[in-house]
């Protein structure tokens, strides 16, 4: 796992100095604090840099960037091909047809099968799913001088990019372009709209309009520093139509058999391995078959100190600590209190180059600190088991969708407007609300509602003239709606919410979060459950064994059943709660305040501050719930303040 940067600029543009591109390979150093390289070709306007963190073939050989035989093809990598192995032994005469195999790397095998499938004409795409891994890479092609770039299927990896008049950056992280001669400067309003609404953005969008993400399952080419040859190489198996298994004992034990099979794919390294176990189902798993392979590995989880007050939170620590006792794993403990999750939010917003307001987040943050501590690099999560057999608790509320279809639409308008006058500061009558508030929704909207955090109109309140000048009407549902609208009308609503899921709340949130964390500290972080096998695996199982009634998650629970107690494996869905209500009012009150001053609000021109003010007074005195959007406007504010006013270069 590592970090990567380069650049292609055209021909007559102004060329960027080596060492401001050092400086930008040194901006994501903690993503591969092993080894840096570069390769830097002024007279073409290209530089390709790399920071490794050694994993596979730990040895010199290995480093990037690494350069084919025939000095055609140079690579920069960063991720894991599981199964590299069975792909060098597949593809072995390439050994005899003067390729040579000169490492025992997973990087190589990339290099080597590109190079091949590009000299004989073969399909790219072909090439791109023989991959079984997580990745981000590049490759420059000294004979046609193309660069090709592409990102796996999932977007567990990360990778952004700029195009402009100058030609074309990309880097692992947006930190690197500040170095690189692109500005943030122009606003992106509608992904702005999208993390307030979401506290995540879904689809390419980033808080500047210059800089997109490459979308997962994509790839393309860039010929004199303009993106060329665009592809999509991979489709969610939803939107395959496969044929559904029909016997729930077949569902039970393909699930029990893929999910080993994935887990012991994705322990392949030759540097230590551990794990996330936080007590529930879905790390539970992973480590119960992890162990039968490695017996010796190390557990992670948090235990939040007795200060953390969280209404209605359950603690993970005493369902984790049993689960290290029946599986005679060693655990390895993260305390956390109230300090040590506020004094983090800045640093969260700067590592994750995006205004996620989700201070979770900080504890995959916290044990990759522990976990690299004790000298492991390798951190397996549970990650995706939710996305793929469906254990959020809006997927309940699916269940009940049917019913709104018998509701004349004038009684939906009604019991939404009643409900929406509910207060907010009661968690019952905020819940009611929040049911309600789709109520008018055609089907397809009334799913992504789910994803809101913030009603539309709320929003709106807040926003500055400029700010909704920007905006055209739903914006916030664009990308996933304009997905949805080339779905099958046969995938069932609960299938229509995993795609979802999988297409963008992963990668934008959940896989992003945790990339961004992990390899803050020079951890790599594996998702079991996120196996392309297993992936098509689910999309074949009826929705029924899935979510059956009000049990989420019900194939991988039976699946489980031999291995874990039953406590454990039926025990309600928890995150990792944060008091962000408490804290908004009482410890962050100030931060709040600060962030959110008029004299900030008014300098910055994206918020209308007699409405922010009101917000926050309104949040005071208990007479609304606006927490999450609070943090979420003071994130904003937070990440202006770090990629734009003070970025140091």
């Amino acid at each position: 796992m590592c970090g990567i940067v380069g650049f292609y600029l055209k021909k007559n543009s102004p060329q960027i100095k080596k060492e401001d591109f050092l400086k930008a390979i040194d901006s994501i150093e903690h993503r591969g604090p092993d080894n840096k390289g570069l390769y830097f070709q002024e007279q073409i306007n290209l530089g390709l840099g790399h920071t490794r963190l050694s994993i596979q073939d730990i040895s010199s050989s290995a480093n990037q960037p690494m350069i084919s035989h025939d000095k055609r093809f140079t690579i920069v990598f960063n991720g894991e091909i599981y199964n590299f192995k069975e792909l060098k032994e597949k593809y072995n005469h390439l050994n005899k047809n003067n390729y040579k195999w000169k490492t025992n790397s997973d990087t190589e095998v990339i290099l080597n099968l590109f190079s091949y499938f590009i000299e004989f004409g073969l399909s790219i795409k072909e090439f791109l799913s023989l991959l079984n891994g997580i990745f981000a890479f590049a490759i420059w092609d000294a004979k046609t001088e193309e660069l090709f770039l592409a990102r796996d299927a999932l977007g567990v990896k990360p990778l952004y990019y700029a195009s402009n008049k100058n030609g074309f950056i990309f880097s692992s992280e947006i930190k690197s372009f500040l170095h690189l001669g692109i500005s943030l400067d122009e606003t992106n309003f509608q992904a702005l709209d999208r993390y307030l609404t979401y506290i995540w953005c879904p689809g390419e969008e980033t808080p500047s309009k210059n800089i997109k993400k490459l979308l997962p399952g994509h790839a393309f080419f860039v010929k004199n520093g303009e993106k060329s040859k665009t592809l999509t190489w991979y489709k969610l198996p939803y939107l395959n139509n496969l044929k559904k298994i029909k016997k729930k004992k077949e569902c039970i034990y393909l699930t029990r058999k893929y999910l080993k099979e994935a887990v012991r794919r994705q322990l392949i390294s030759n540097v230590p391995v551990g794990a996330f176990l936080s007590g529930g189902l879905d790390s539970s798993s992973i480590v119960n078959f992890a162990r039968e392979y490695k017996t010796d590995i190390d557990c992670f989880t948090i235990k939040t100190k007795d200060n953390l007050d969280i209404d209605g939170f359950v603690d993970d620590y005493p369902y984790a600590l049993k689960v290290s006792k029946h599986l005679n794993v060693p655990l390895h403990v993260v305390e956390v209190d109230d300090n040590s999750l506020i004094n983090g939010i800045e640093e969260m917003i700067f590592q994750l180059d995006e205004p996620i307001a989700d201070p979770a987040c900080i504890n995959v943050l916290l044990i990759s600190q522990l976990a690299r501590k004790l000298g492991i690099k390798v951190l397996l999560s549970g990650t995706g088991g939710d996305d793929i057999f469906s254990g959020y608790r809006r997927h309940l509320g699916i269940g009940l969708e049917s019913y709104w279809d018998y509701l004349p639409f004038p009684i939906r308008k009604f019991l939404k407007n009643k409900t929406q006058k509910f207060s907010t500061g009661n968690p019952t009558l905020r819940r009611v609300k929040e049911a309600f508030s789709g109520a008018d929704l055609n089907p397809d909207e009334r799913l992504l509602n789910y994803f809101r955090w913030i009603s539309r109109s709320n929003l709106y309140a807040l926003y500055s003239e400029k700010f909704l000048k920007s905006l055209s009407k739903d914006s916030d549902m664009l990308p996933m709606i304009s997905y949805l609208s080339s779905v099958s009308s046969d995938l069932s609503r609960l299938e229509r919410m995993l795609l979802i899921e999988q297409r963008f709340y992963l990668p934008d949130h959940n896989l992003m979060y945790t990339d961004k964390m992990s390899m803050k500290t020079g951890v790599e972080v594996r998702v079991p459950f996120l196996d392309l096998d297993l992936v098509k695996l689910s999309s074949q199982i009826p929705a029924k064994y899935k979510q059956n009634g009000l049990q989420g998650k019900w194939v991988l629970k039976k699946a489980m059943e031999p291995y874990l107690p039953k406590d454990i494996i039926y025990r309600p869905k928890t995150g990792f709660g944060l008091p962000i209500r408490k804290w908004i009012k009482n410890e962050l009150k100030e931060w709040i305040s600060y962030n959110l001053s008029h004299e900030k609000i008014i300098k910055r021109g994206l918020f209308n501050p007699i409405t922010v003010k009101k917000l926050i007074e309104d949040n005071q005195n208990n007479k609304i719930d606006a927490g999450w959007t609070l943090l979420s406007l003071a994130c904003i504010e937070i990440w202006f303040s770090k990629f734009r006013d003070d970025y140091y270069l």
